[in-house]
């Protein structure tokens, strides 16, 4: 195995560890209003994620800053064909952020009402976002002879695209229902168990319809066996679900979305970007690389420095593993 195909292997790990981690951020942001019924529900289920949510962000720090110093060719590829969503992105994790910090800052109705709008909405918005742009990716783009985008912003909003814009936001919503049941108790773990049932489903259409049309159009043996995986898995889920296992559900769903981003990943391979104007001009793991010396550098940083970054964010989920409820939040919060 070449440098550049572990480098590969190392970032599709970060961005499907993303995907993971913040699916359920993102699910938790989503059922604020989907399925909280006041402030001070709102305020138990973002309490779920207070502790992590920031940590899990730095995944995807971790995954940009990897690709532009793994395959810089596919770093300036990507953020500038994608540049729209992305910023789009980008304004969505700032304001989330700030949504979350500035809400409890008065207890007034309006200025809660309004910050938990925002963290709905950009909750739903960038999901739905990091979809388009990797179904794009799959699907290939107007990249020219020259490693650079050249088609239009409309083109990113294709039938294909937008499919797993939708999928990759019910996927990450009915991770959240799972999650803020394993996370919470009283009537608001009922409720989230009742509806975790109704979102798989809904995810399980979409992923079908998505999947498959993925499969059809570039997929391989391996991407079919991992298709098969993060079906099998979301029907598990919601049957440890409905045995009030949640720990176990929410195993599982995670391996859902593992299995779902990890198959674009291998219908991609040795391709990171494919072309639709000329297959010669698709970036691939070769032409897009680094040099030898600088993958060999970051591979060494990552060995030492990774398992401690690992070892630290499994510390905290350790130690904010206890479930938390209404009678938790302080009235007017």
């Amino acid at each position: 195995m070449h440098l550049y195909d572990l480098w590969f292997t190392l970032i599709a790990v970060l961005w499907v560890g993303y995907f993971f981690l913040e699916g359920f951020d993102f699910g938790i942001g989503v059922l604020t209003q989907l399925m909280a019924r006041n402030h001070t529900e709102r305020r138990v289920l973002i309490n779920t994620i207070a502790p992590v949510w920031d940590g899990n962000e730095v995944w995807v720090i971790s995954a940009a800053g990897a690709t532009f110093a793994a395959f810089p060719d596919w770093y300036a590829t990507m953020f500038s064909g994608f540049y729209i969503p992305l910023l789009i992105i980008l304004i969505c994790l700032i304001a989330r952020g700030v949504s979350f910090e500035y809400r409890g800052k008065r207890s007034g109705d309006r200025w809660q009402r309004n910050w938990e709008q925002v963290t709905f909405w950009t909750s739903v918005i960038t999901p739905f976002m990091w979809g388009l742009i990797f179904a794009n990716i799959v699907r290939g783009l107007a990249i020219n002879a020259d490693k650079s985008y050249v088609g239009a912003i409309g083109d990113l909003f294709n039938g294909y695209a937008i499919l797993g814009g939708f999928v990759t936001l019910a996927l990450f919503t009915c991770h959240g229902a799972i999650f803020a049941a394993l996370k919470t108790d009283g009537e608001i773990r009922e409720r989230a168990r009742k509806l975790a049932p109704v979102l798989g489903l809904v995810s399980l259409l979409l992923m079908l319809a998505f999947l498959l049309w993925t499969q059809v159009n570039s997929g391989n043996g391996q991407s079919l066996g991992v298709m098969i995986v993060s079906f099998v898995a979301l029907l598990v889920a919601m049957f440890f679900n409905q045995l009030g296992r949640e720990g176990w559900a929410f195993v599982f769903s995670g391996l859902t979305i593992v299995a779902s981003f990890a198959m674009l990943f291998l219908t991609l391979f040795p391709e990171v970007m494919p072309s639709t104007l000329n297959p010669d001009w698709s970036l691939t793991v070769s032409n897009s690389s680094s040099a030898p010396y600088t993958l060999t550098v970051m591979t060494i940083v990552t060995a030492v420095f990774v398992p401690l970054v690992l070892l630290y964010q499994g510390w905290t989920y350790w130690v904010f593993r206890k479930r938390i409820a209404v009678h938790h939040i302080p009235a007017g919060h």
